[in-house]
């Protein structure tokens, strides 16, 4: 993806230019072997980070824009937009063996786990080479032999589901932990309360990850709770909390690594509030008139994969020219994969009951 040193200049070596009156001098800092583990480490992560954000808009707008514009999807679609950063940073946090329970706006955790993007979108079009083999739409979809657990249509759900699952790795006496996505609208329902005393109670290894995008389909924020933010919420559980800048990729990852380690130390759930806002209506049929158009330009100059790009380029971690290679690499991969989903067949209504019933 990229072939680079670090900080673009010698391995061990960090490149300060030092302003002069006529030509700039180089002074050369030398790193010590963590240093230079850690800036490989911070840039390796960035980069992956712009490939799962940039595949992840990707296939979301060729859904949204163009298959379910041109009626080959079936159901609904609700996208991430302008939110990749949340699933991206945490996700690439969690060990493979950790259990993931996704939300609607988290496709990126699926390409993480390995799922194809030719198999998300032979999903949305009922296709038998989607993981559901044709039996379900949309975003219900999960494997469990990439311990991906199809997510539950009632918002909070998910979060007792993951809490059992979070109590099971403990008394199973792993040190693996359960993660749980969710968005704001979720907070204010019973499930999520109920889950969430339960996991807290039991010292569950459960990482609760808030998508605060501002809105629950049409409800703002202000108008389903009294106190600022999520995270307020988690003191009364005893329960530990930050808030981080949800467009900021890095920021997210660092986040998910200390819950994820408050969560294995066996000191129970930690929850995590990122900062967003959705850059779209709940689903494609909603055009969203109720948001004040200002949100949109405000929380468009603070695009998650922009922010990313900015970063490699000002870190000198890659070049432009890098960046527009993966972007296309993703275009390619994404036009091969639309493809194969169209030619992949319907399921034949004789299977129907397969794979149901305990035979």
């Amino acid at each position: 993806m990229f072939g680079l040193n670090v900080c673009g200049s010698a391995l061990g070596q960090q490149v300060t230019v030092i302003a002069g009156n006529t030509m700039p001098a180089v002074k050369l800092q030398e790193l010590n072997p963590e240093q230079v583990a850690e800036s490989q480490e911070r840039a390796d992560l960035a980069r992956q980070s712009l490939y799962y954000m940039a595949l992840m808009r990707e296939v979301e707008e060729r859904i949204e824009r163009r298959l379910y514009r041109q009626g080959k999807v079936l159901g609904g679609v609700y996208v991430g937009r302008g939110q990749e950063a949340i699933p991206v940073g945490s996700g690439l946090a969690a060990r493979p063996s950790d259990v993931l329970f996704p939300s609607h706006r988290d496709l990126a955790l699926y390409f993480i786990r390995g799922v194809a993007p030719r198999q998300v979108f032979a999903q949305y079009m009922g296709r038998t080479g989607g993981l559901t083999r044709g039996r379900d739409g949309n975003m219900h979809m999960g494997d469990l032999d990439r311990k991906l657990v199809a997510i539950i249509s009632a918002m909070a759900a998910s979060i007792p589901v993951a809490a059992g699952a979070a109590m099971a790795i403990k008394y199973q006496g792993k040190d693996d932990v359960a993660w749980v996505w969710f968005g704001d609208g979720a907070t204010s329902r019973g499930d999520w309360h109920e889950g969430i005393n339960l996991a807290t109670v039991q010292k569950a290894p459960l990482v609760l990850i808030c998508n605060n995008n501002q809105y629950a389909y049409s409800t703002p924020l202000s108008k389903q709770m009294a106190c600022r933010n999520v995270a307020d919420r988690a003191p009364g559980y005893g329960m530990p909390s930050v808030i981080v800048d949800g467009n900021d990729v890095l920021a997210v990852h660092d986040a998910a690594v200390k819950a994820a380690a408050h969560a294995r130390a066996g000191l129970g759930p930690y929850l995590i509030e990122c900062k967003t806002f959705r850059m779209t209506g709940h689903s494609a049929h909603d055009p969203a008139d109720y948001v004040p158009k200002h949100l949109f330009e405000e929380w468009g100059e603070l695009c998650p994969i922009r922010r990313i790009e900015k970063r490699i380029l000002d870190q000198g971690w890659g070049t432009r020219a890098e960046i527009e290679e993966i972007h296309a690499r993703i275009r390619r991969e994404t036009d091969e994969a639309i493809e194969w989903a169209e030619n992949s067949p319907y399921p034949d209504a004789s299977e129907l009951l397969d794979g149901v019933y305990e035979s």
